[in-house]
């Protein structure tokens, strides 16, 4: 006899977040769970991608990583900026502001 395994699989978009709890049979994979979520066809839908990149807890897996029960199944859509660009666009803008008010405090 099999032992089952609950888990949660969720995809978070812009706007919006699909999670989907779901019970498999041991040993489960992430692929399997992923399948059996249903969430494979929405990541396809929204994304453009056949395979998303999967994690459990933040850490990245393999789609034959094998589930515990309670494990959170995390679908990873692609980056739409460079954390590191960004970053720094923020930065620059915070010198720009602060150069910006220096000078107009010695003007007047």
């Amino acid at each position: 006899m099999s032992e089952s395994i609950d888990i949660e699989v969720v995809l978070a978009l812009p706007g919006e977040c699909l999670r989907r709890h779901i019970r498999l049979n041991t040993p489960a994979s992430a692929a399997v769970a992923l399948q059996a979520s249903g969430l494979d066809r929405a990541y396809r839908e929204r994304v453009g991608e056949d395979t998303p990149p999967l994690g459990v807890y933040g850490r990245k897996i393999k789609p034959d990583y094998l589930l515990k029960s309670g494990d959170r199944l995390e679908i990873y859509r692609p980056l739409t900026a460079d954390p590191r660009q960004r970053r720094r666009a923020r930065a620059d803008a915070r010198r720009r502001g602060e150069t910006a008010d220096s000078d107009d405090s010695g003007s007047g």
